[in-house]
């Protein structure tokens, strides 16, 4: 059983461009949260610093921890592996802080079936439609449409994983998402009573791949 002193785990997902990672990272400005870091094959972006956006690696160290088993999740996305290793997990959350996970659906089933010994949320982000979702990926991926046009290709099957998560939040303005998402960590950690209307998401999903 999770010890009351002990931290949450909070995973956040979404499909590419909908804001799980810039909603990481404006929590992780609250006490007691910190974002677990992961390890990445990927090349870094040129606002993002390494050990502190990433651990970015070559194939053959990402290929070492998986052989050691030092990944708590991994994932293979875009082309490029994704992971996050065990041990800061647990060493932050048995020193009562609250992780932070900015991860895929692959990576959040992962965690879930460990079952490890803490409390675990998990929220699906969702942008309120596929233009807005678009123009969002266009303006990131401004020097090169075609990756925007991938991740819209990838965007239907990754909103299906919405039904695995314990709470779907649509990112239509940041800080009225954060918010919601902030009252509904505070509602789970205190038990208190839940603002989140399912039938509503499931509408809002329907629309989405309709």
């Amino acid at each position: 059983m999770p010890s009351e002193t002990d931290g949450v785990m909070i995973i956040l997902s979404s499909p590419s461009g909908a804001g799980k990672t810039t909603l990481v990272k404006k929590l992780s400005d609250h006490d007691n949260f910190e974002v677990s870091i992961s390890h990445t094959t990927r090349k870094p972006r040129s606002n993002e610093n390494q050990n502190k956006d990433y651990f970015f690696v070559d194939e053959l160290e990402f290929e070492r921890l998986i052989k050691n088993q030092e990944f708590l999740e991994y994932a293979k996305v875009f082309n490029n592996l994704y992971g996050t290793t065990r041990t800061p997990v647990i060493d932050k959350l048995n020193k009562g802080k609250n992780v932070l996970f900015d991860i895929d659906w692959q990576g959040a089933d992962q965690i879930k079936n460990k079952k490890l010994d803490y409390k675990l949320i998990t929220f699906f982000i969702l942008p309120p439609s596929k233009k807005i979702l678009f123009d969002r990926l266009s303006i990131r991926h401004i020097n090169d449409k075609s990756m925007a046009e991938e991740r819209m290709s990838q965007f239907e099957r990754d909103v299906l994983h919405w039904i695995n998560y314990d709470y779907v939040v649509i990112n239509n303005e940041l800080e009225e998402c954060f918010q919601k998402i902030t009252n509904l960590i505070n509602a789970e950690v205190s038990n208190g009573s839940k603002d989140y209307d399912k039938e509503f998401i499931r509408n809002h999903v329907e629309k989405l791949i309709s």
